[in-house]
């Protein structure tokens, strides 16, 4: 295979037919993406235990690799809500919050999920985030933007809680009621009250004073920028910090140092499992926004570069002081709105965070953490999504149960345990579902050359020859269910000569299952009733030629159903169904006795 640059380094694609107007408009969408994320990375890095200038490291180094890697055009990396709470996690198991071993922590995990994403995008695996179950995924989104919600009210209220989980964070924040700061309550409440209005109804307003769509919801997004700049002035002009507001106090003016994280085997083994998990939530979440906005735009990504690209962005985070990132829902969408054109928005936006953290940070003293935590619980609720929940609960019970069971691990146990709950039930419903194929006993129907579940449609049967149709692909799981199923009907059905195996759905016959027909092909012989195939694909057909189960088939592989009931069917129950050509009045032709009425 060539090598292509422009494969592995994207940028070499988009950027030999960049112009100034495209300049123009990714500039303008890094400002406004810039202006949004500075309260974001702020607060996010707050939620993940971190100094606040951490989550501005973040959104420097780690939106320039995505831009070189990356295959969105508008995807805007930093720190996100989920991968904070994990990093929270995973972090508080190593050192207390805050401490240099838990920064050290911190950047670790960014380090090593980024190598496993990196070397997943290599060796081109992101098939692998497949196995993880949409309903797992939405039960797991929901579960810790409720966790995340409720960690946040003790900044709301101005009270101390601790607490990784649901009832821990309840019981916290419940024994602390009493030293309640109403000052921050009223800005925590008043933020929160802002921000749900900003969101759900300021975009309206603007648009009927006659604002453009557009403008008026990026300004509606930029609501916590209002709130941000509210809030420190009420603050600073009403010694509110000297009433108890607690607010983000200095915060270093200087860019990120560089350098690998220290190294030692025993906290890097730890992290392991926490970094992979963080790996799998982030490369999923970010692959949903990125698919979902490029196809507004009509263009496509590529998984496994994003895979590289992300896994490039988390590396350099972990080397820049910075946390584990990956693609953000709100901040892409404000960039796609804003009119970003290339990844190159990003790029500009990361120096738009470079400058603010070297000349804005002085005027971030006086900002209340209230704010930042009304930023994030609405920022949050926008993830918990009870209607899915109902709709999943009506449309499968099993995808209910799974759904269900990460909800209340995530909630009473932990984000951790609750994802890795989530992928072991996506995996274990997988294989469940396929050990236990769909198969029906197939007739044909009258005056057609059609053949429909014996359950469903009136059909006509033959008392000789039986037939299945497998909706499944044949592998280890579910080849033995194929043999029990196979020696259930025959055991019931002294009569038959010949049993047909339809397969029009079967895309694979591993080893397992061919072990399993030839069994039944023996045994089969023995009892005197022929082995059959039809609709055979031509790719199983392939793997099937010169295997010891073909050669030693006591029957026929046919093109279609219909020819092998034409060569099967001598005893004359159907002898009025015309077989060479369909009934042009079916009406006219009588029905044999073996028609039965499906009741399914």
């Amino acid at each position: 295979m060539q090598f292509r640059p422009s494969r592995y380094f994207p940028i070499l694609g988009w950027a030999r037919h960049y112009k100034g107007e495209t300049f123009v408009n990714d500039a303008v969408a890094a400002v406004i993406v810039t202006i949004m994320l500075i309260p974001q990375s702020l607060a996010y890095a707050m939620l993940a235990g971190l100094p606040p200038q951490i989550g501005l490291y973040a959104s420097i180094l780690p939106l320039i690799a995505y831009a070189i890697f990356g295959t969105s055009r508008t995807l805007a990396v930093g720190p996100v809500a989920i991968l904070s709470l994990m990093t929270a996690a995973a972090a508080g198991k190593i050192a207390a919050a805050g401490s240099a071993e838990y920064i050290e922590a911190a950047l670790i995990l960014a380090f090593l999920s980024g190598l496993m994403l990196l070397l997943l995008g290599v060796f081109r695996l992101g098939f692998l985030a497949n196995f993880l179950s949409h309903p797992v995924i939405s039960g797991f989104i929901t579960a810790s933007g409720i966790i995340i919600a409720a960690s946040q009210l003790k900044h709301i209220l101005g009270i101390s809680a601790h607490g990784h989980t649901l009832p821990t964070l309840i019981a916290s924040i419940v024994s602390h009621l009493g030293a309640i700061n109403i000052p921050t309550v009223i800005i925590g409440g008043s933020s929160l009250l802002f921000l749900f209005w900003a969101r759900g109804m300021l975009k309206d307003m603007l648009v009927k004073a006659g604002l453009a769509v557009k403008p008026a919801m990026i300004i509606a997004r930029a609501g916590p920028v209002f709130a941000v700049i509210a809030s420190i002035v009420a603050v600073a002009a009403m010694g509110l910090d000297g009433q108890g507001v607690r607010i983000l106090g200095s915060v270093p003016g200087s860019l990120p140092s560089l350098g690998m994280p220290d190294f030692n085997a025993d906290v890097w083994t730890q992290l392991a499992g926490s970094a992979g998990l963080i790996a799998l939530i982030g490369f999923v979440e970010s692959v949903s926004v990125a698919k979902t906005l490029a196809a507004k735009r009509r263009q496509r990504i590529d998984p496994n570069q994003e895979l590289i690209a992300l896994g490039a962005a988390s590396l350099s985070a972990g080397i820049s002081s910075g946390y584990p990132v990956t693609g953000g829902l709100a901040r892409s969408a404000v960039n796609f709105d804003a009119g970003a054109e290339t990844p190159a928005a990003g790029a500009f936006t990361a120096a738009g965070i470079a400058l603010a953290t070297l000349f804005l940070t002085p005027y971030l003293f006086y900002l209340p953490q209230a704010v930042l935590a009304a930023t994030i619980i609405v920022a949050v609720l926008s993830l918990v999504d009870f209607p899915q929940i109902v709709n999943v609960w009506r449309y499968s019970k099993t995808d209910f149960a799974a759904m269900a069971a990460t909800i209340v691990v995530t909630l009473g146990f932990g984000v951790e345990l609750g994802v890795t709950t989530g992928v072991a039930l996506s995996l274990f419903l997988h294989l469940y579902n396929t050990s236990r194929p769909h198969f029906a006993i197939v007739g044909q129907v009258p005056g057609t050359h059609h053949f429909r579940n014996v359950n469903r449609h009136e059909v006509a049967i033959s008392p000789a020859v039986v037939t299945i149709r497998i909706d499944e692909s044949l592998y280890f799981a579910n080849a033995r269910f194929l043999e029990d199923l196979v020696y259930g009907i025959i055991g019931n059905r002294p009569a038959i000569r010949h049993l047909v195996l339809m397969c029009p759905a079967v895309n694979k016959i591993d080893a397992s299952a061919l072990e399993s027909l030839e069994a039944i092909n023996d045994r089969l012989n023995d009892t005197g009733v022929c082995l059959h195939l039809s609709e055979v694909k031509g790719p199983v057909m392939d793997r099937l030629k010169d295997t010891r189960f073909l050669k030693g088939l006591t029957g026929k592989v046919f093109l279609d159903q219909f020819e092998a009931m034409s060569a099967l069917d001598h005893d004359g129950t159907q002898a009025a169904i015309d077989r060479r050509a369909p009934v042009t009045n079916p009406a006219a032709v009588p029905r044999p006795s073996s028609i039965i009425a499906g009741v399914d």
